[in-house]
């Protein structure tokens, strides 16, 4: 499989894009790929964290909801099926949204048959087992009680409280051992096992590469995908395998 600027015969994915008013770079680099990579490809699933963060989905005056709504309905409405998987970051995202820019909600973690191959999807937070503290985090803000109860806070109050959880994240993280905060192979095990495939893509950790490994004689492969703060990057899946392949520039492209 060879990089192109055009993905037929394959399924594309993508994840930790944290697009945001202040990273135009990086919302220009997603545009340029719904118009010329996604554009023609058999689907595009979005793992997570297309946004730095998302107060709710009546939060859509900003520019930059409305530009990435109108762009992936582009991509929808030309034939390419878009699917949304949630971050930790953008859970909130719900059916209004998703309904604008045409793409359909899947659950985390989601079995998909690609290509005849069977293969797990999933964010890649749950996987982060050794961080005890986000984990307690994660099952209170995405509880449906929490979650309605936050919805229902004026929309001002929810941006503030949005960047006062940033601003302890990065903080957060600052402070815990950089291993804790990867993937745990027990819980990736795990999910091969619950899942019963042999492939996973997933994203959240930032480590884009490609896992090998032997499980009950089962041959797993697990591929995390690159985030976006940098250049980018994105999977493509076809019959005869995945490849991890870079954002062509603007350059590139003749545009």
């Amino acid at each position: 499989m060879s990089e192109s600027l055009t993905s037929a015969g394959c399924t594309l994915f993508i994840a930790d894009l944290h697009l945001a008013e202040e990273r135009p770079q990086a919302s220009g680099r997603f545009f340029h790929f719904l118009d010329t990579i996604a554009s023609g490809s058999d689907a595009l699933y979005i793992l997570g964290d297309l946004f730095e963060y998302w107060a709710g989905d009546d939060d859509l005056d900003s520019a930059l909801a409305r530009q990435t709504s109108e762009k992936i309905r582009k991509l929808t409405e030309s034939g390419t099926p878009v699917y949304f998987m949630h971050g930790n970051r953008d859970f909130l995202l719900a059916h209004r949204y998703a309904g604008l820019c045409g793409m359909s909600l899947i659950k985390d973690p989601e079995v998909i048959s690609l290509y005849g191959a069977q293969t797990v999807l999933t964010h890649g937070d749950t996987l982060c087992t050794d961080d005890k503290s986000y984990q307690r985090f994660r099952k209170l803000v995405r509880h449906p009680v929490v979650s309605k109860i936050l919805l229902s806070l004026p929309l001002s109050l929810r941006h503030a409280l949005a960047g006062t959880a940033r601003s302890r994240s990065e903080q957060a993280k600052s402070e815990k051992p950089y291993d804790i905060m990867d993937v745990n192979q027990e819980a990736v095990v795990a999910m091969f096992r619950h899942s019963g495939v042999a492939r996973m893509v997933h994203g959240h950790t930032h480590k884009a590469a490609r896992h090998v490994f032997t499980d009950q004689g089962m041959n797993c492969e697990r591929w995390v995908l690159p985030d976006w703060y940098g250049d980018g990057g994105y999977l493509a899946c076809s019959a005869e395998g995945c490849e991890l392949l870079p954002i062509p520039s603007l350059s590139d492209s003749g545009s």
